[in-house]
């Protein structure tokens, strides 16, 4: 049997960091650093601006307890990088970029660590690489704290912001609570999670009854309706003396206009929110 010569890796991270993905690269890197079929692993400085601009860090020379760490460093070790690579069509000329600097330091692997974006770059990764004769392994790490990646139970990061929403929002109530007498009644919670309600229904667990704050949680998977809310709102306020809601980012009208919908774009065409 021919005798294959094994390829390296280059491993990045992308968009907004977690509390968690630091030790999602662990993970990649010492699994990938024992594999027989992987020889170097790279990481990329800013994310895939790191291959781009071929700024790769050699972490196997690295010593052990230092990649152990990265479970216990927060942000994002690498350097990550909000940059968003457009259809094969449109931007075929960066693409071909990373298959060339791919090729010049013999990666065939290629773990990418982020979110729906990220997934999708990891895909047309590999089409163009098979495409130029240059086929390469891409593997999307889940990291979102949105909880919406397809085909993944729970990803990492999403505990962590489940956590804090949870704890923010109790903390909040009793503050409205102690106040609501001769100050504010109604306090506003906007979380993540612009077509995804996970993070807005942790905010749930911030209450033991039926009768604990948050009073009102608006999902955007749930059309808004704007006289039953304040109709809720008020009976809230009529029972308990205040009203604690909790809104996503992504709350919606029946038509699809966001609640908070600023006319603006964000810079991955996105419709941006006033907040």
């Amino acid at each position: 049997m021919k005798k294959t010569t094994a390829q390296n890796a280059f491993y990045a991270q992308s968009g907004g960091v977690s509390a968690v993905i630091n030790a999602s690269a662990c993970g990649v890197i010492e699994t990938a650093l024992r594999s027989r079929h992987i020889g170097r692993v790279y990481a990329g400085r800013h994310g895939i601006i790191g291959a781009l601009t071929e700024d790769l860090i050699d972490v196997g020379r690295e010593s052990p307890a230092v990649i152990r760490a990265l479970k216990h460093t927060p942000a994002g070790a690498f350097g990550s990088a909000r940059f968003k690579l457009k259809g094969l069509q449109e931007n075929r000329a960066e693409y071909e970029r990373l298959i060339e600097v791919f090729r010049a330091h013999n990666i065939g692997y290629f773990f990418y660590n982020g979110g729906n974006d990220s997934m999708d770059t990891a895909l047309k990764v590999s089409q163009i690489g098979a495409s130029l004769g240059f086929p390469i392994t891409c593997v999307g790490v889940p990291k979102t704290v949105d909880n919406d990646l397809p085909h993944t139970d729970c990803c990492p990061g999403f505990g962590s912001v489940a956590k804090y929403v949870a704890v923010s929002t109790r903390e909040a109530a009793l503050d409205v609570a102690s106040m609501a007498r001769t100050s504010t009644r109604v306090f506003v919670l906007e979380v993540m999670g612009r077509h995804a309600g996970w993070i807005a229904a942790a905010g749930g667990l911030a209450g033991k009854g039926p009768d604990e704050p948050p009073h009102i949680i608006l999902f955007p998977e749930v059309p808004f309706e704007r006289d039953n809310f304040l109709a809720r709102v008020k009976q809230c306020v009529t029972d308990f003396g205040y009203c604690v809601i909790v809104v996503s980012e992504g709350a919606a009208f029946a038509d699809g206009r966001f609640l908070a919908d600023a006319g603006t774009k964000d810079a991955f065409d996105t419709r941006s929110s006033a907040a």
